[in-house]
């Protein structure tokens, strides 16, 4: 038996309080940079288990270090926030959360991405390499980091000083829990997860009564020529061969039917994959919108403001082959090349920041019986809730099995045998 098959072989002993964990955060969400709930359960379980442990990093941010001797370093790397949405999914653990957002508003929360598999699954790695550390040298680092969703959770960290807490990292590994059939595995190397930028443009005019329309410079008007122009961004300013998404979200102005308002908002999300593109798109924006308002007669200048600012998620090469290579070994025909998303992912930040090699990759959370048969009838996409849904609940096992296995194959590739 395997050194990394000896210390998956206590997986079976931690099954029970895994799933119960889970149920756990699953019903009591929290937004992001408000995780001191969840923060706290992190540090209590990894000090137990004998994890050096520091919190409060970016705000509530926890990191856990487990010196077992001389070998490489390795950062597993969960995210804990949850999500403003009002959950569907009927379960008897289903969040019923209600809090306080942050600008003052109260929404519902969910964990309707899958953070709280994430926590869970690396809480059990990190059980799974205490107990077995007659097996490995080396380090493992456990990271637990906030505000994933509002893209300033990774940074926060960085920026309150988690290089001093770590000794020299030498690989970072992440994952997240994707609507795929669970038991599933996928790696990518080379750019994978999007680069996203999301802009908020106020366009100006001049307000008059709905009935004197040529004393007015209508920014509805203004605002619609804008959306139509920035729908040939993509088709025509980018390479058909380079991937990118442009999307105008939201459109907001006026509040009555016979008032000309004086000034509209849209935002924007752009999704990339080489910073060149993303460059491009973000120019022609710009300059789309200048325009426009130049030919409607704008009385001021437009403003641009970008915000929720995702990096590219461009996986190292040799250590995605080597993490490839494992969960081939291991999981069989259930590892598999996955293609490249759209979504977009904070975790980058960190090894870039640590100056170090990383690899991030997807696993199931689907029913595979649920799976197969909306595939037969080509139906994946109207019957499988994806992340962000309200609907969105992975199911239990296999996706915390495979998860937790993932994470412990992942790390004992680099972690020293003992012997």
């Amino acid at each position: 038996m395997s050194a990394t098959d000896t210390v998956l072989a206590g997986l079976a002993g931690i099954r029970d309080w895994q799933q119960d964990c889970y149920r756990d955060l699953h019903r009591n969400p929290e937004l992001s940079h408000q995780e001191f709930g969840t923060a706290r359960k992190i540090a209590d379980r990894l000090g137990g288990l004998g994890y050096q442990v520091h919190d409060g990093i970016g705000g509530t941010g926890v990191v856990g270090v487990l010196a077992n001797g001389p070998g490489p370093t390795v950062l597993l790397r969960a995210d804990m926030d949850a999500l403003p949405v009002a959950e569907a999914t009927g379960l008897d653990y289903a969040s019923t959360v209600h809090s306080t957002d942050r600008d003052g508003h109260e929404v519902p929360v969910m964990h309707a991405c899958g953070h709280d598999v994430h926590v869970t699954a690396l809480l059990g790695a990190a059980q799974l390499l205490a107990e077995g550390t007659d097996e490995w040298h080396g380090t493992a680092v456990a990271l637990f980091q906030p505000a994933e969703e509002t893209a300033d959770g990774a940074r926060a960290m960085v920026d309150d000083g988690l290089a001093d807490v770590l000794p020299a990292v030498d690989v970072a590994l992440g994952q997240h829990v994707l609507p795929l059939p669970a038991g599933m595995v996928g790696t990518h190397a080379g750019p994978f997860l999007a680069a996203a930028d999301s802009m908020r443009i106020t366009v100006h005019g001049r307000g008059s009564h709905g009935s004197m329309p040529q004393s007015s410079v209508d920014p509805v008007v203004l605002a619609a020529m804008i959306v139509l122009r920035l729908q040939t961004v993509v088709s025509r300013e980018v390479a058909p061969s380079e991937p990118a998404v442009l999307t105008v979200g939201s459109i907001q102005s006026g509040s009555k039917s016979n008032v000309i308002p004086d000034r509209a908002v849209l935002q924007l999300n752009i999704r990339t994959f080489s910073e060149q593109t993303r460059t491009t798109i973000l120019d022609t924006v710009r300059r789309i919108v200048t325009a426009e308002c130049e030919a409607s007669g704008s009385p001021k200048d437009p403003e641009f403001e970008l915000f929720d600012r995702f990096p590219l998620t461009d996986n190292d090469a040799e250590t995605t082959t080597r993490v490839h290579d494992a969960f081939a070994s291991f999981f069989g025909d259930k590892c598999w090349e996955m293609p490249q998303g759209a979504a977009s992912e904070d975790f980058s930040e960190i090894p870039t920041a640590l100056g170090v090699p990383y690899t991030y990759w997807g696993v199931g959370g689907v029913d595979p019986a649920a799976f197969r048969r909306a595939a037969e009838a080509g139906r994946v996409e109207q019957d499988i809730p994806v992340n962000h849904s309200p609907n969105f609940a992975p199911v239990i096992q296999p996706t915390l099995d495979t998860a937790t296995q993932a994470l412990v194959v992942a790390a004992m590739t680099w972690l020293t045998p003992a012997g």
